[in-house]
Order: C-alpha cells, then structure tokens, then sequence
C-alpha cells in the first residue's frame, strides 16, 4: 500500500513513539495511523497460542481488510512499545510489595514471550528506550529499567486515567531516576530520626502500659516519616492548612510525630484520670482531636487538624473533606489547595465501608471538592481477624479509588524510602491536578487488633513470621550502615534520646492529678461560650428591621431583566412579591427565604445541600432559577447588598451518610456560617445514623465540639406510605440529654424564620433538628404577616389564642401538621371548650410554659397529648419522660405499629380520623380495646 511504503525507510524512533502515543490515548494520533496501529493489535491480539504467546508475524491487516507487509524490525519495536504498556498496566501485581506475605500470582505475566520476543532479542537494541527516557537500548537494559520502575518497592497503577497530559505527567515523574529514592545524607537521617521516633513511641508505651489498648502502628511505623515529607514539602509549595482523619491504629504515634502533641498528655490520659472540666465526658485517648500549629525546617508555619473521630470506621473521612471545605471557603476561596486534606484508612476499613465511595465520589463535585484528596491506606493485610481474602472481592483494597481514576500507589511499608518517595509523588500529583491520589502502605500488624488480643488464634502462620521481622527502622538502618552513612552506634544514641525525652515526660505526667483535654480548632470558635440546659432556653433577639426586611424582600422577588424564564418561575417570584407587599400573608418558602437574606444581610453565610433543595424536593423552594434557554443559574440571595455574605445550595450526590457527615465537618469549622442539611424524606436520615448517634448527638460531650449543623427533616402523615410520612422524631428525641441539641417542629412561617435566625444570632452553637412540614408548604393557613417576622420571636410553644380558659373542658398539646387537623374539626363542630396548644420546641422541653398553661387553664379536667404518629413513635415516650405532669394525661395517638404508616390511603385516613375523634370524644377510645384477630386486617 503506497502511502505506507515509507515504512521501509523511516526511523523506527519515529513509529516507536507514534504507537506508544496510540496506546495511550488514541484519538491523538491521525486516523491512518490509527487504523495501522488497530489492525497490529488485532493481529497481535487474535494470534496468541494457547500458551498466550505472541507471534512474531510482520503483516498488518487493517480494519478495511488491506494487508500490509511491515519490516521486522519495525515489528520487533512495536511489540517492544507493547511490552513497556504491559509493564505500565500490569507490573504492580508483579511488584516486591508485601513484607511478610508471598504475593498472589496473576497471568499472564511479564515474561517477553507474552509480547512476541524472546531471549535472543534480549542484547538487540530498541529505538523504543526513548519513551522511558534511556535512550536506544538493548532488550536487556530496557526490561531492567521497567522492572525497577514497576515492579520493586512501588507498584504504580494509573494506565486507567483518561487525561493523557495526567498519564504523561506520571510517567515523566517515573522515569525519573527510574522511580527510585534519591535523598541526600542528611535526608536519610531525617528520614532515619523520624522512623526511630515511630518505633520507640510505640516501644515505650508497651513497656510503660502493658496490655492497655493503643492501636500500635508496628508493623506500618513507615506511615510517620511519610507524613512528615508531605507536611515539610507541602509548607514549601504554599499549603497552609492541614486537615487530617484518621481511626485508631497509629493515631496517638502520629499526633505525637507528626502533630506536635505532648507525650505528657498522652500519658496522662493512658493513665485514666478524672478530667479537669465537669461539663465534659471525654472519650478514649485514640478518639480525641488536636489542633496546633507547626513550625517547619524551612521556617513556615503550617495550621495542623486531626479531627477526632468514633470507632465507626471511615466516618470521619466525610466529616475531613467538610472541614477542610469550610476551611477553603473562608480563608482561601481563591486557592483552595491552601488547605490539604488527608485521610487515612485502615485496609479492610477503605474496602468494606460504603461511605469511603461515597467520599470518593464527591471529590470533583462542585458542592464538595477540596482540591484533591491524599488517601492513606495504613495496610495491615487484616481486619481485626479477617484475612483480605475474606474481606474484598477486588484486587486491591485501594480499588475504590479508580471510580474517580485516581493514581494509586502500592509500597512495600518496609521501604521507608520508597514510602516517602511516594509520599512526594502524591502530594506533588494533588498539587498540580487539584485531584485524589491514593497511596497503600503495605505492612503488617505487629499485635492483634489491640494490644490484648491473641492474633495467632486465627492467623498463626503468618504470625509466625511476624515475630521474627525486624521492624522497618531497624532494617533501615542496617541500609544506612551499609552505605557508611551512619555506624551501630548511631541508632542507639538516637533512641537513648528519645526516650530519655519520653521518661521525662511520663514524669511530668504523673505529678498533676487531673487530665485536660485541649479544644479542636479552637482558632475557629473564639468568641463562642458553651452553655447548659437552661441557658438553651434563654429568648434570642430575633427580630429585624421592616425597611430592611422590605428590601431583602424586594431583592428576591425581582427577576433580572433581560432573561427569559419559565412562567410558573415568573409567577412564582411575583406571586411571593404580593404576598410580602400587598396580601401580608408569607408563606413558608417566602419565611424560610427571608430567613436567609436577613442572616445574609447581617454578614453571616449560608450554606444548603441535600438532595434536590434547589428546588426543594416539593417544589417550593425555589432558590435557584434557571434561565430557560441557556440554563443559567440565578440565585435572588446572592444580590442583597454588596457587603452580605455568601449564600451557597447544592443539589447533593445521593447519598446521606456521607453528604450528612461533610455538611458536621463544614459546620464544625465555620460557625459563622448557617449549614443545612435537608433530607428528601426526613426518614431517609436514617442512612445517616452513624452520623447522627457518634456526632451530633454526642460530640460536644465526648470531644468538646460544638456544632451549628441544621438537619430540616420533611414530617408529616398524608397518606404518602411507610417510608414518606415519619422523620422518626421518635429516635432523635432518645438522643436528646442535658445540652446536646435543640428540637423543633414549626407550624408558622414566622417561628421557622426566627428559628433558624435563633442558630445564627446565640452566642454558642447547638445542632437544630427541625421536623419540617410537606402540607403546609402551601396551606392556606400557615401563613405569617410581615409584622411577625419584623418584631416577633421564635415560640417555644403556641398558646390557644381563641382560647376562654374559664370555658376549656379539654386541653390538647400538640406538635406540627396535626395541629391544622385538629383546627379544622374544632372550628367544623365549634367546640370552644377544647383549646389546642402547640409544642414547637420538643427539646429541651419547655416544661415552665407547660406548667404555665396547665395553671393557665384550670378548669381543664381533661389534658391530651395528641399526635398522629403510632403511640411507639412520634414525641409522646419523650413528653411522657421529661414532664412529671404527663402521666395524667390521655393519649390520642394511632395504635402501636412497627411500621410508621399504613401502605393503603384509605387505611391511612382511618386511622388518622380515629385519632382525631378521640381527642375531641374521649370515648371513642381505639387503643385499649384488644384487636382480635379476625378484625387485624380491618383495623
């Protein structure tokens, strides 16, 4: 074929390049040449013999079914190219990896026959060096270069990415001194002083606290001289910021080496003291969080966070990328690689949680990105007793990784050099591509899953081996000591040193009798006091100024000229306009906007995510308008005035475990920012439970965090099924105790604005459930006047207005949506001697108001609680155990279910009027009369 009769006098360098650039990325190369490089590989590809060896056939059929005849020399080099891909894309599962394990063996392999080549190709010379950057080389030379770049302590996979300037960049970065180590003297001996740190850390604790539980990191020690270089090298490329989350396993070594906190206090809380502070529970020492700042060798000074995290393994990853986004927002909204988040992860952790997908999913979503994330995977080859081949159906625990095509590096954690040399590469990938990079330190587990445990229980060969290892420092000095860098004596004087330092120390420690324990990023909440129970009831000014509300008003009912909108968008605007200027009847979404703009206007930020709040999942929000031809974003709350703050909703990934935890960790780092977290449904919080149960509910006291994070929780019984109707009120209530968090139920417009101003203007920061409503999104009577939001305040609980007391007979409490129910029937059968009492707050619970009302209406010889949820859920078991008073009164409710709602409507009406009936004819009592079986079915 003449437009490829050059073949024959061309330079094979060219074509050698050509193809590799093929099989990299083969849109880049013209389309002839791609057809040629196509019908090689089919060639190749079909040929193979049943051993799956290559021929070495020099005819090329291309996709058009034309032969060509192509020069062996230029066959021998394409499959020589063919090889380096090979290594490139499979030579980390032929690496020198595992410590204390033989690697499992995977086909075919690396051998050259696989490739069509064979040994007496191996001293022929290959134009194909120059794409690893040696140069035309012999066979020989150039497999030994590729092994050393691909197959000894580090194991590289990345062919996946489909960025080719990413894969280009990686392998630049590798052919670079043929990805090997290359540290000056001096840089060993750090490396050597910062392993023998690690090492004698976790020594002298053994010996100090026999069988207490640390979570050592022998086995992985690796992980601190790896870290030290990511921070040193980090400070030096312009970060700032640290923010890092890690479980157990190595934590206290690291916050010791790495984060600058004081053996002292680590020994104080090994040796169970009392605490200094009496509002405050604490928790184990491997748990607690630490913020400092860090003065490196080239004299930068970098801010260091170790959030503190529970025994839920990986939860605290979510929560990291939050803090660090809040942290990116406030201080560096230009630059976000500023702040550097790092998580590191357990093996058997990253492979079996969901939440580290759904992490790893959010990184390049607009509403969650940090700039890339450096994953750690602190790799002992064992879950608690789990071998990996019972823990994962993937190749590499790290394979979680690849859904972002994110590089991974695997590292012998035996290489202290090889881990720090990885270390690099990832922080200095993450810097230029802002993406994740994932690094797996593979070790082993020096004891058990603590320190008591008996591992040879269920591994005992492998423990075997264990108990003769030597311990990476130990092997790395013995390196040292071979290069003449350092003699035997060397090591030892550093370990006198160190744990000299650490006797001193443990000395220190134990002349102070109580232990204190150090606020996380204190530098973000000065100015914010904590407060107890009753200091959460005290009334917050909440109101705002007409004029100003007016234009807040104004701003947001006011279109941009010139695009073009939906019409129902432009009726929607106007109609809310009308209601602020002409019919003073706000509805909720116009209380909740407001709400917003009058935080906004005040200098605070506002930050929304969940599923579908843009909109709001029942269409009435509204936040974000889209111009209708081009889509554009236009968000009314962003032009306020010049000086308000930011205003930030985003539409979440679908997920709640994850996106709950980023919203705490946003919140926990900004509390000058509104944070809101809105389920689709309010049950579909219950994905988030981990979230709920180890931090908002219980951090303040574990870990003395507060935290402003608002949940809205869609609530409400219209027939929409089991799992659209109940928020599960019931769960969030047997969370609550002395000041852990507020809880709400709303029923007016007016109380939802002064509510979540409430969150904003107190001086200290609570999480704020709010059960909010689905019906009275646009019910005719939830509706507030101007006049509330302007001089009002957020109402604990809502008396009966039309209320005589001298004529009540029955008094009713009540909480939410029910209450309209129940209006609607006393106004129809004009019952003035029933008054309904609305409960907006359900926790703390306003008992004085309460007993207020109770006093109030004295007449009353008939109280109820009244609620529509089954008498085993909704807020009656938390009314009931928090006010004395509650045993006397009647409980209408639905019967006890297992399921919140019934499936049917018209079952679900049923129900829902026979509770009404009872509260207004106490006997019309469907709850003690026993269900026989053969009505089961009807009731």
């Amino acid at each position: 074929m003449d437009k490829y009769s050059f073949l024959n006098t061309a330079h094979t360098s060219f074509f050698a390049q050509l193809y590799d650039q093929y099989l990299i990325n083969p849109d880049s190369v013209e389309p002839s040449w791609r057809a040629f490089f196509q019908g090689f590989d089919f060639g190749m590809e079909s040929a193979l013999d049943e051993a799956g060896i290559a021929p070495a056939e020099t005819t090329v059929t291309l996709p058009t079914g034309e032969q060509i005849e192509v020069p062996e020399s230029f066959h021998k080099e394409f499959q020589v190219v063919r090889l380096i891909d090979g290594y490139r894309s499979r030579g980390h599962l032929f690496t020198k990896t595992n410590p204390v394990r033989e690697r499992r063996k995977y086909s075919p392999t690396l051998a050259i026959e696989n490739f069509g080549l064979s040994e007496a190709d191996l001293d022929t010379v290959f134009n194909a060096g120059e794409i690893i950057n040696i140069g035309a080389a012999s066979l020989r030379d150039i497999i030994l270069h590729l092994q050393k770049i691909y197959c000894d302590a580090i194991g590289v996979e990345y062919m996946y990415i489909r960025h080719p300037e990413h894969v280009q960049w990686i392998q630049s970065r590798l052919n670079v001194n043929s990805n090997q180590p290359d540290f000056t003297v001096n840089q060993k001996k750090h490396i050597l002083r910062k392993l023998n740190q690690a090492v004698s850390f976790e020594s002298f604790l053994h010996t100090k606290y026999v069988g207490q539980k640390r979570f050592s990191l022998e086995g992985n020690e690796s992980l601190i001289p790896g870290l030290d270089a990511i921070v040193e090298r980090a400070a030096d490329m312009g970060v700032k910021q640290f923010v890092m989350g890690m479980a157990h396993r190595g934590r206290l070594n690291v916050l010791t080496n790495i984060f600058g906190k004081s053996a002292k206090d680590i020994f104080s809380e090994f040796d169970g003291k009392d605490y200094e502070q009496e509002i405050f529970d604490g928790d184990v020492k491997y748990h607690l969080g630490w913020t400092s700042v860090r003065n490196t060798d080239n004299g930068n000074k970098i801010n260091m966070n170790i959030a503190p995290n529970p025994s839920h393994l990986e939860t605290v990853g979510a929560v990291v990328e939050g803090i660090t986004r809040a942290k990116q927002d406030m201080h560096y909204p230009d630059d976000f690689s500023k702040v550097l988040p790092i998580v590191v992860h357990g093996d058997a952790a990253i492979a079996g949680q969901g939440i580290a997908y759904e992490v790893v999913q959010m990184a390049l979503l607009e509403g969650y990105r940090t700039n890339g994330t450096i994953h750690i995977v602190v790799n002992n080859q064992i879950g608690f007793t789990t071998n990996y081949l019972d823990g994962r159906s993937s190749t590499y625990c790290t394979d979680v990784g690849k859904v972002t095509l994110s590089p991974v590096l695997h590292v012998n954690a035996d290489d202290v050099e090889a881990v720090v040399h990885a270390s690099l590469f990832a922080l200095e990938y993450r810097m230029r591509f802002k993406r994740d990079v994932f690094l797996d330190l593979l070790g082993y587990r020096k004891y058990g899953h603590n320190e008591g445990d008996e591992p040879r229980f269920t591994q005992p060969k492998l423990y075997k081996i264990i108990a003769k290892h030597p311990n990476p420092r130990d092997i790395y000095a013995q390196k040292l000591i071979a290069e003449g860098i350092i003699d035997e004596n060397y090591v030892k004087s550093l370990e006198k040193q160190f744990k000299d330092s650490l006797e001193e120390e443990l000395e220190d420690s134990r002349k102070e009798d109580k232990t204190v324990i150090t606020p996380f990023m204190e530098d973000e909440w000065s100015g914010y006091r904590r407060v107890r129970e009753w200091e959460m009831m005290d009334d917050v000014d909440t109101s705002f100024d007409r004029e100003h509300l007016s234009a807040i008003a104004r701003a947001i009912t006011e279109l941009p000229e010139g695009k073009k909108f939906l019409r129902k968008v432009e009726r929607l605007v106007s109609d809310r306009r009308k209601m602020f200027f002409e019919t003073d009847k706000l509805d909720w979404a116009m209380g909740e906007l407001l709400a917003y703009g009058t935080l906004l206007e005040e200098g605070y930020s506002v930050r929304m995510s969940g599923q579908d709040v843009e909109r709001g999942t029942f269409s009435h929000r509204h936040a974000v308008m889209k111009v209708e031809e081009s889509e554009e974003e236009v968000m009314l709350l962003n032009h306020i005035s010049e000086k308000q703050g930011r205003f930030q909703i985003y539409n979440s990934l679908l997920s709640e475990y994850g996106v709950v935890g980023f919203d705490y960790g946003y919140a926990m780092a900004s509390p000058n920012t509104l944070t809101i977290w809105e389920a689709q449904f309010g049950d579909f919080s219950n994905g988030a439970q981990i979230m709920i149960d180890q931090y908002i509910s219980a951090a303040e006291d574990k870990w003395k965090l507060q935290n402003g994070l608002v949940m809205l929780l869609p609530h409400g019984y219209e027939g929409q099924g089991a799992e659209h109707s109940s928020a599960r009120m019931e769960r969030y209530l047997q969370l609550c105790a002395r000041d852990n968090m507020y809880v709400a139920d709303c029923t007016t417009p007016a109380n939802m604005f002064h509510l979540l101003r409430r969150q904003m203007k107190a001086s200290f920061r609570k999480p704020l459930i709010v059960f909010t409503p689905k019906s009275l999104l646009r019910h005719p009577r939830a509706v507030s006047s101007v006049d509330e939001f302007v001089n009002g305040t957020f109402q604990k609980v809502i008396d009966d207005a039309t209320a005589d007391p001298e004529k009540i007979k029955s008094l009713v409490f009540c909480t939410g949506k029910f209450y309209y129910d129940l209006l609607a029937v006393k106004e129809e059968t004009g019952r003035d001697d029933v008054a309904l009492v609305r409960l907006e707050l359900l926790f703390p619970l306003p008992d004085e108001d309460i007993r207020r009302l109770l006093k109030k209406y004295n007449k009353a010889d008939d109280w109820v609680w009244a609620q529509e949820e089954p008498r085993n859920m909704g807020a009656w078991t938390h009314f009931f155990t928090h006010l004395d008073e509650a045993r006397n009164f009647r409980v209408a409710s639905r019967r006890f279910y297992a399921s919140p709602a019934a499936g049917s409507a018209v079952r679900s009406r049923m129900r829902h009027q026979q509770v009404i009936d009872y509260v207004f004819d106490k006997s019309k009592d469907n709850m003690t009369r026993k269900v026989t079986q053969s009505e089961y079915g009807k009731k």
